[in-house]
């Protein structure tokens, strides 16, 4: 983290522009990816949007020291395809595991240098489109089609539930909710159920009870491994896997801290005094919530679907895990 009081030269500038001017090292790119994670501050106060500032103002970003020590060149010139890895390639699919801290498409806050734009500038698929969306802070696998047609035919492969996709999370404390349920390939699991309200900013809250606009959600999950007296008050953290049944905004961050499980790192449905007892592997601030997609079954695709070549097909990886756990 490194800080800057406002000038009175910069009296007025947006916070972006401002941060540019302070630290010329840094990339209006990274600065504005900090400002969607809430990684900068003024006053004291997070923020996360590209607001004016006033003389007398300190700047806190919390970006990591390199960011602030590497030459101007270095960081301009850092290669985006490091962004992700095509881990397999099908008939009408690439399977990227997407590294965290970039967003798979332009949003309000976003100018350039997304998931889906660093895949059309960087192979030969051009008209590449998402299939489906994972969060900017969440790690792992993003199916994109080659191309339209197989778009089309994907989104019918989700229509028709022939697309399963499972998670990886640590979390505070054991999870025991939920009742016995079977997964997609007869793993078991317990399923949570609740009722999830959206937002018009975009943030959502889980509900036990139904109210009205809410969208059902579901969630089953396992606990693969316990790490106990891992928490800031002594409780446990537990590596699960999860399997959505539904997959609504924020579902798995928003509905496990409802039931008192928040996902480690999670700065919006977290808590700041946990998030803060945790620290990286290499001993800095952990930055990105610990929750990566790490499966995606296929089940049996029709003979006339494109992507008939991915039936009954597994696609797996391991989290990247960045937490150091005594």
């Amino acid at each position: 983290m490194r800080d800057f009081t406002v000038t009175g030269a910069q009296d007025g500038l947006h916070v972006v522009k401002a941060a540019t001017e302070a630290f010329p090292q840094l990339r209006s790119a990274d600065l504005f990816h900090a400002l969607k994670r809430r990684d900068i501050r003024i006053d004291g106060k997070k923020i996360s949007k590209d607001i004016a500032v006033k003389a007398g103002n300190v700047v806190e970003i919390w970006l990591p020291d390199e960011l602030f020590d590497a030459k101007t060149k270095t960081v301009k010139e850092k290669p985006q395809e490091e962004r992700f890895e095509i881990i397999a390639e099908t008939k009408g699919l690439l399977i990227v595991n997407k590294h965290q801290g970039i967003a798979v498409h332009s949003g309000k806050s976003d100018i350039d240098d997304t998931l889906i734009d660093q895949i059309r500038k960087t192979t030969r698929y051009k008209e590449a489109e998402l299939c489906h969306r994972i969060d900017m802070n969440t790690g792992g696998l993003v199916l994109i089609a080659k191309n339209k047609q197989a778009l089309a035919d994907c989104v019918e492969l989700f229509k028709n539930n022939l697309v399963t996709k499972r998670y990886r999370a640590l979390v505070l404390g054991e999870p025991d909710e939920g009742e016995p349920s079977v997964g997609e390939d007869g793993t078991i699991y317990k399923e949570v159920k609740g009722y999830l309200e959206k937002t018009k900013s975009g943030k959502v809250f889980i509900h036990d009870e139904k109210q009205p606009g809410d969208l059902d959600i579901a969630t089953k999950y396992k606990i693969l491994k316990t790490f106990k007296d891992a928490g800031p008050d002594g409780e446990s953290v537990s590596d699960i896997e999860l399997e959505l049944v539904t997959g609504r905004t924020h579902q798995i961050r928003a509905q496990f801290a409802h039931l008192g499980h928040p996902v480690i790192g999670d700065g919006n449905y977290g808590r700041n005094k946990i998030n803060l007892h945790f620290e990286t592997i290499d001993g800095k601030k952990v930055r990105y919530q610990q929750l990566f997609s790490c499966q995606i079954l296929f089940g049996k695709v029709p003979k006339n679907n494109i992507h008939v070549d991915v039936s009954g097909k597994t696609f797996k990886i391991g989290p990247d895990y960045n937490v150091r756990l005594k």
